[in-house]
């Protein structure tokens, strides 16, 4: 029975892997562009470190409510494909494509152009500060249009197992953003301390030319999987060319379905976003610029895991389609030991390595020996709060994957608002308040509790199985109530 067992497992960890595998490679191509662009932005200086950071977390935390509808592309198409309901695929690809388009336009333009700029100035940021944070964030804003619509492509080719496409489309996207990094921000200067020359006449754009750079790397992300959706074999197999009509059935399944997603995303990454720019903003420019240097290695350390409940999310989902609940279980299982053996051993390397890791991005000329001195003695403490929570991470991530290939959307997405204003907003501004003396660590203990907490919540709830008999595609065409 236990080689049965061993068997067993190591059949469903393969399975879970190679579909995995190429989302791993996206998200780690993903970011460890992200990773040497803030390196690059560095080269200027902390004050424009924090600018980046705080222009683009802003910009996501609204791109984020969108994207969370965008995710349940994942999951209908995958529960129709597990009913062998193929006829709906394209159609809940569509859906994602127009809900995304009409989203940008009504709601990310003026958010970017109305909006931005009056949450900026209320911070309390100094004024070169707020300038750099909305010229970043406003180019991210123009670009979101290839972000959304690149997202339910993406979503679309991980249910229907082709996540090469989704891959091959990163690293591309990369590459040109990374290039035109390296142009754009430091101009005809290029890196003299590097020993590369810029190209003659380029003007030095700084940390406009990093968002330049990575809306033309978003643009090419898109384009690519959009060459495949259109292509020949998949408009013969998913019917990808003629379902392009605005279904509102299927958007409105989208939305019915993905609103608690939605909020969940969106809350989770406002909160982060106050969180980061008001919590640990108060505490000043070097506060801002090591909190930003250690997200970046956590970037790193979660990113391959969401790929791993990305994968966790189809596979879920066609079991649940396919009437087999008990291989989800199977499956999500594996995912989870996976991901925390990864995020555990990142956990370490924070723990050991956290000042020599910090001072990575401190070597600029255009920062003094004082300050960079101070930017990596707060990275440091920052640091082993992160090494804390690396493993209930990962639990909470591929536990909130499955939840979502299964449907049950509604209870995870109210958890998450009441733990993240309770912990990361409300316990993190009640340690600034009380014990200032603990500068911006205090809300990161904040931060801390929150992921340990979601990831027991998260953990408690799949495995109680509510959501075992639930099937959101019927038949052809229509969907189940939740």
């Amino acid at each position: 029975m236990p080689v049965k067992r061993l068997r067993t497992a190591g059949r469903n960890a393969f399975e879970v892997w190679s579909l995995a595998w190429p989302t791993v490679v996206t998200m780690l191509s993903y970011t460890v562009m992200q990773f040497v662009d803030s390196i690059m932005v560095a080269q200027l200086g902390p004050l424009e470190l924090a600018a980046q950071g705080n222009g683009g977390v802003w910009t996501w935390t609204v791109m984020a409510f969108l994207v969370g509808i965008l995710s349940l592309v994942n999951t209908f198409v995958s529960q129709a494909l597990g009913a062998k309901e193929t006829d709906s695929a394209s159609r809940y690809a569509w859906a994602g494509i127009w809900f995304g388009l009409v989203s940008w336009l009504v709601a990310l333009l003026p958010f970017g152009f109305f909006v931005l700029p009056w949450a900026f100035r209320q911070m309390g940021h100094e004024p070169r500060l707020v300038e750099l944070e909305l010229a970043y964030g406003q180019w991210l804003i123009l670009g979101g249009c290839f972000t959304l619509v690149s997202k339910a492509f993406s979503n679309f080719f991980f249910a229907v197992q082709r996540p090469k496409v989704v891959a091959a489309a990163a690293i591309a996207g990369n590459i040109v953003n990374l290039a035109l990094n390296f142009v754009l921000v430091f101009g005809e200067a290029g890196l003299p301390g590097l020993g590369l020359d810029g190209i003659p006449g380029t003007p030095a754009l700084g940390v406009e030319g990093s968002a330049i750079a990575t809306v033309a790397g978003v643009a090419v992300e898109c384009m690519i999987p959009a060459l495949v959706f259109f292509g020949s074999a998949m408009a013969r197999q998913y019917a990808t060319r003629t379902n392009w009509r605005p279904d509102m059935g299927a958007v409105g399944d989208l939305v019915r379905v993905g609103w608690p997603a939605s909020i969940q995303f969106g809350n989770e990454m406002f909160c982060w976003s106050v969180f980061m720019t008001v919590l640990v903003g108060v505490f000043g420019t070097a506060h801002l610029a090591a909190g930003w240097a250690v997200l970046r290695y956590m970037h790193l350390s979660f990113m391959p895991t969401v790929a791993f409940s990305i994968a966790t999310t189809t596979l879920v989902g066609r079991s649940i389609g396919a009437g087999v609940p008990e291989q989800a279980i199977r499956y999500t299982r594996t995912a989870v030991w996976m991901s925390v053996l990864y995020m555990g051993a990142w956990g370490f390397l924070m723990l050991v390595f956290r000042e020599p890791m910090v001072r990575v991005f401190t070597e600029s000329s255009a920062t003094d020996v004082a300050a960079a001195d101070a930017v990596v003695a707060i990275g440091g403490r920052l640091m082993i709060a992160a090494a804390i929570f690396q493993a209930f991470d990962a639990v909470g991530i591929v536990y909130s994957g499955a939840l979502r290939g299964a449907g049950d959307t509604l209870w995870p997405g109210i958890l998450t608002i009441v733990l993240s204003w309770s912990l990361i907003i409300g316990l993190g501004a009640w340690m600034v308040e009380f014990h200032p003396n603990l500068a911006s660590t205090g809300p990161w203990i904040g931060a801390t509790a929150y992921i340990i907490f979601l990831a027991a919540a998260m953990w408690w709830r799949f495995e109680r199985g509510p959501w075992r008999n639930r099937r959101l595609v019927r038949h052809a065409g229509s969907a189940a109530t939740q």
